[in-house]
């Protein structure tokens, strides 16, 4: 395989994950992303020729198909003034919750 990960391709992919990685992570990650490439490598050299492409495993033939899934239904949903008053923090409208990410 002619494509390979390269550092500057593990520090783009880890600033648009907004993740900081030292190093030695960085190392470990060229690594290991270059031998994915590889495995995937050695699958596109599979014969499958016979092999009918499927977009969603429930597709196979055998494995239950579409009636493994519930019918799309309506149902009545939770009452929003029972759930508020088990919500730790609300305005009684929406659940209020901690800010997750610092930007």
């Amino acid at each position: 395989m002619s494509a390979k990960v390269t550092v500057e391709d593990v520090e783009r992919v880890a600033e648009l994950a907004n993740l900081e990685l030292a190093l030695g992570e960085t190392e470990s990650m060229l690594h290991d992303l270059n031998a994915i490439l590889e495995h995937v490598a050695e699958l596109n050299e599979l014969d499958t020729s016979g092999v009918e492409p499927l977009a969603q495993v429930n597709e196979l033939k055998g494995a239950g198909g579409a009636s493994v899934l519930r019918p799309d239904a309506r149902e009545a949903s939770l009452d929003r003034a029972a759930v508020m008053q088990e919500a730790p923090e609300t305005d009684q409208a929406f659940f209020k919750v901690p800010k997750v990410i610092e930007r």
